[in-house]
């Protein structure tokens, strides 16, 4: 016994050498290109008075081990929107552990180095919003790790012989810049690609719009990008991973770690820790004073439209589906929407169809939100709470969904403001929402097939996927249920509806409101006792939705209302550590043969409610193992 406390004590001992020794020094090379890198930025005198440049605002470091010694070593550099007025200097290609470089919404000029080249652990490349020109140097071909490549909103001009091969790129963005050529044949070897935009460059040749969207069938994501082995389900694993569980590495509890070369003792961490939430807090304070600031300006901008201002200011088009705004004019007509069927009402407004004009018969979806008829100061105070929360939902509505673009995102086409009323136009759903169709199974009118389903799930996953870890911000939905889920023609799933959706700047942790918002039976937990909103709640909502889909019934259904629990996730939790869980699967899907694939997904529902929204997977976790289900 003493000699194991006497062991203790030498490894305790040797990790306070270690930590003392390398507190002291960042890895020289690294110091060196570092201090060069931030002077040619425009980023002076940030870290004189920090114990280490690694606590310098932007700057992250990493433990990594070099012949049997460890020394910090700098793995991202991410400053948006520091005013940064310098050049990128061609010392960056010595951070060779460097995985981000984000520069996004500076005033950044001159060339990209070809240096950056040297940095091969590179994941992501974000240089959008600066006035960066001249040609991207062909050698970025050799950064086969990049995931995210952020070139738009620049002055790059020649060709895109660049883009050679890219495994793991999932995010390309070229737009508004002034690139010439053709678009490689080779950006469709890129298998995990799922954004690419390369709109607003008028020298490109070629059919850019039929590529603005790259997308793969199933069958092809499963033979080219396989899951890893860590994601793999088994099929005798419990539901709720206890802590044992957790540290071994159970697949179906959270990703395996991966082999740790970075022992930080605890001292440090803590010192680390400490420094970053005050950092932390101070950028939230000046980001949250912004955003006021803006939101101030935009609300006034939408007064000044309800009062009469926005007729004249034309249609926003947002998407390429849209050539002209001419084709938009009906909408201007006091009975634009006269001879239009009307598919849908709710509480922000009435939903229309219509075909779009000069698009060979696409269709589209209009949604009105009239605003009260009386003058903002004879408006009582319910008519103001009215307006506050539609003027939210349109401000929601445009600024995230009018910007991103995803396979499983329902895509705002154009915003049309009228003295009265705004339309929002979109792309039609001609299978209904998710809802629907499940109340129309219920019903027996129609028919869901259990692969339907699971192609549902997974294309909802995707989608928040990208929400949640692909976007800057990160958004957050608030509201995923089967009512805001539409199907394409193809079954295809849309996550739609995000007015109550929030972006959350990636410093922060999450969003706090004055009032839970979002849909009885889909809302978290702890969202309920905090009024703190993160995606692990978008996570909850996902899995009651996964249990939906498998159990056939809607939380609100009078079914749980009958049961002891009352609730559908405690239901579900029950009956799938019950010795019969075939008794969650609904009837209409006993007998097709997949009954052990349908309790794999009911354990992933499981995994997605935990009590704790700290032992619930992230949303690509989800993805990976519903992927993995084959049939």
């Amino acid at each position: 016994m003493a000699g194991k406390t006497h062991l203790s004590l030498l490894s305790l001992f040797s990790l306070l050498l270690l930590h003392a020794h390398a507190k002291l020094n960042l890895d020289r090379s690294d110091h060196d290109a570092l201090t060069v890198i931030q002077k040619e930025l425009g980023f002076d005198g940030q870290h004189g008075n920090t114990p280490s440049p690694c606590h310098s605002a932007g700057v992250f470091c990493e433990w990594r081990s070099s012949n049997d010694a460890y020394s910090l070593r700098v793995t991202r550099i991410v400053l948006n929107s520091h005013r940064l007025t310098g050049f990128l200097s061609p010392g960056v290609g010595r951070l060779t552990e460097l995985k981000e470089l984000s520069l996004p919404n500076n005033h950044l000029l001159d060339q990209v180095p070809h240096q950056i080249v040297d940095c091969k652990k590179l994941e992501i490349l974000n240089l959008q919003n600066n006035q960066f020109s001249g040609e991207v140097p062909t050698e970025v071909a050799s950064l086969v790790r990049l995931r995210i490549l952020d070139l738009s909103f620049n002055k790059f001009s020649g060709n895109l012989n660049f883009l050679k091969y890219f495994p793991n790129l999932e995010k390309l963005s070229l737009e508004n810049n002034m690139f010439s050529g053709k678009v490689p044949a080779s950006l469709r070897s890129f298998r995990n690609l799922r954004l690419f935009n390369a709109s607003g460059n008028s020298f490109l040749e070629g059919p850019i719009l039929e590529i603005n969207k790259v997308e793969y069938s199933s069958a092809e994501l499963m033979e080219q990008n396989p899951i890893p082995k860590r994601y793999i389900l088994a099929e005798n694993s419990a539901i709720a991973p206890s802590p044992s569980q957790k540290d071994s590495g159970n697949p179906t509890a959270v990703e395996a770690p991966g082999p740790s070369t970075t022992p930080p003792p605890h001292t440090h961490k803590k010192k680390k820790k400490t420094a970053t939430m005050i950092l932390g807090f101070t950028a939230g304070a000046i980001a949250g004073g912004v955003s006021g600031v803006l939101f101030s300006v935009f609300f006034k901008l939408m007064m000044i439209w309800v009062r009469g201002g926005g007729k004249g200011n034309g249609p926003a088009i947002f998407s390429p589906l849209i050539k002209k705004a001419e084709y938009l004019d009906f909408l201007e007509k006091e009975d634009g929407l006269a001879s239009l069927e009307l598919i849908g009402r709710g509480g922000c407004g009435e939903v229309y169809k219509a075909e779009l004009p000069g698009s060979n018969g696409k269709m589209i979806a209009i949604k009105k939100i009239v605003q009260p008829p009386k003058d903002a100061a004879e408006l009582t105070e319910e008519d103001s709470k009215l307006l506050n929360k539609k003027m939210r939902q349109i401000r929601s509505e445009i600024q995230t969904v009018g910007q991103i673009r995803h396979r499983n995102l329902l895509s705002l086409l154009a915003h049309v403001p009228r003295p009265d009323c705004h339309y929002l136009v979109y792309e039609f759903m001609k299978n209904g929402s998710l809802q629907d169709i499940l109340n129309q199974v219920s019903q027996g009118t129609r028919e869901l097939d259990w692969l339907a389903r699971h192609k549902i799930a997974l294309g909802v996953a995707a989608g928040l996927e990208y929400l949640h870890m692909n976007h800057s911000p990160r958004i957050i939905h608030r509201d995923l249920k089967p009512a805001n889920v539409l199907l394409d023609d193809d079954m295809e799933a849309r996550i739609a509806d995000f007015g109550l959706a929030k972006a959350v700047p990636d410093q922060d942790t999450h969003v706090t409101t004055s009032n839970v918002a979002g849909t009885l039976g889909y809302i978290a937990p702890e969202y309920h006792q905090t009024m703190k909103f993160t995606d692990k709640c978008d996570i909850y909502s996902f899995g009651v939705l996964l249990g939906v889909l498998v159990i056939g019934r809607l939380p609100s259904d009078n079914f749980f209302q009958d049961t002891s629990e009352m609730s559908l996730v405690k239901w579900m939790r029950n009956v799938m550590t019950s010795e019969d869980p075939n008794r969650a699967i609904d009837r209409k899907l006993i007998g097709n043969g997949h009954e052990e694939k349908m309790l794999l997904v009911l354990k992933i529902a499981c995994f997605c409610t935990l009590e704790d929204p700290k032992q619930r997977p992230n949303s690509k976790d989800v993805r990976c193992m519903l992927d993995q289900i084959t049939h």
